[in-house]
């Protein structure tokens, strides 16, 4: 597959051109890639209204993910959350939203800006703020019952549970709604035998984050909008992506994403298919040691530690020592993202690590369910988040109107949000996850 960002910036790196032109670096500098770094200058094309370079890789792109369109963003999933949520509130007064409990912050910022009405769906069962997984038959009971102008999901969560997004669709189509997915975790999902990516299953759009489980560089993304979307879908997506995003886009992101379709496109598939097999092998020796592992998305490792007597952070500390960062640690879980370009040295020592842990009776943790908590909703997210507000003592905050969202580290479901009421049953979910301030409405 072509590369013709890339192959343009490569271009220009090797001529003898003066830039008298943005950025003030003028291709010099420490790092090294300033040479590749430009701006909109004369074949360079532009991200928002493409006609040359930009729009062959992003139809390059489209075809590998077998979308209507694909269009990327250098600013993160955030940016293509948002502009889904812009598309579907486009021409409506004040548009309804369902969404997943286990929403990013980035959505709650998104609703803010857009002021939409927002409906949160929690999870019966879960205990930690990670699960975000809601049953299809709840969210269609839902629909059965309340009106809304599309369903929002975060699938795969941060935990690897993935949803029943075949089951979810089908129930937003049956009440004649789009289904939108945060897919930041699981772009390398169209690439399994067979697919388990959103578009394949059903959603109307979906964002990937490009960083997170594929090979582009940090703060690269996709919003794919599927065949079966509704054309205005794809007219209106590229001014609803410049509606909230830089007018100086990263050529630097942009050859980075260029550059990974033609890494997709060559042996990824097979690369992927590898590892996986070598991680379910990983997995059933840890099984096989009493090492407790989660059911989780084939790229991730989690641990669930209280089951072996440890604290997630406690087992991260011991990888650490080993010379391995995890990706996220809490009191209940440790989590590692793997993907192809991990050695099979840097994956075999994470399974001696492991398996060297010495195992302790298991640690029996109070269990609340997050989604038992009665919530009231006093103002919405718009009016609570643009309103003059006070950081106070969570201790102090019952009863109080929260202003900011608040969520833990990694990004999970909030344990409360903008414009909800705190609840006494949410304090210690606070304390847990490390929450001792909160932002509350004056």
């Amino acid at each position: 597959m072509k590369t013709p960002i890339f192959d343009f910036l490569n271009e220009y790196r090797k001529s003898d051109t003066a830039r008298l032109h943005m950025p003030g670096h003028k291709g010099r500098g420490e790092l090294g890639v300033e040479r590749y770094d430009i701006t909109e200058i004369d074949g360079a094309d532009n991200l928002f209204s493409p006609i040359g370079i930009i729009a062959e890789s992003e139809e390059n792109a489209a075809r590998l993910f077998g979308t209507q369109k694909t269009l990327y963003s250098t600013e993160g999933a955030t940016l293509a959350i948002k502009a889904m949520l812009a598309i579907v509130a486009k021409g409506k007064k004040k548009a309804r939203i369902l969404a997943t409990g286990a929403s990013h912050k980035a959505f709650m910022y998104a609703a803010a800006l857009l002021d939409l009405d927002v409906d949160f769906i929690y999870p019966k069962d879960t205990v930690s703020v990670c699960v975000g997984d809601v049953a299809a038959q709840q969210i269609e009971d839902t629909l059965d019952r309340f009106s809304y102008d599309a369903v929002y999901i975060t699938s795969p969560d941060y935990l690897g549970n993935i949803a029943d997004i075949r089951g979810i669709a089908q129930a937003c189509h049956k009440s004649g709604i789009p289904l939108l997915v945060d897919n930041a975790h699981g772009a390398y999902l169209k690439f399994l035998s067979p697919s388990r990516h959103p578009i394949d299953l059903g959603a109307d759009m979906c964002c990937d984050s490009a960083h997170k489980t594929l090979s582009a560089l940090t703060g690269t993304a996709y919003l794919h909008i599927s065949k079966s979307a509704p054309a205005e879908y794809s007219d209106s997506a590229r001014d609803m992506l410049a509606l909230f995003a830089s007018t100086s886009p990263s050529y630097l992101l942009l050859a980075s994403l260029d550059i990974c379709n033609k890494n997709l496109a060559a042996n990824y598939s097979v690369r992927l298919a590898d590892t996986i097999k070598t991680l379910d092998g990983i997995k059933r020796n840890l099984l096989a040691n009493n090492i407790s592992v989660a059911d989780t998305e084939p790229l991730k490792i989690v641990i669930e530690a209280n089951k072996i007597g440890y604290t997630g952070t406690a087992i991260a500390d011991i990888l650490r020592k080993s010379g391995i960062e995890c990706e996220f640690s809490d009191s209940e879980y440790t989590v590692m993202m793997i993907t192809p370009e991990n050695s099979l040295e840097e994956l075999k020592r994470a399974e001696e690590a492991l398996l060297s842990i010495k195992k302790l009776p298991p640690l029996k943790l109070e269990e609340r369910v997050l989604g038992d908590i009665k919530r009231e909703y006093k103002m919405s997210i718009r009016e609570a988040l643009f309103m003059p507000s006070e950081e106070i003592l969570v201790s102090h905050s019952i009863g109080r109107i929260c202003a900011a969202p608040t969520v833990s580290c990694p990004p999970a479901i909030p344990i409360a949000v903008s414009g909800e009421v705190i609840k006494t049953e949410m304090i210690p979910y606070f304390l847990k996850y490390g929450i001792e301030k909160i932002k509350v409405v004056k």
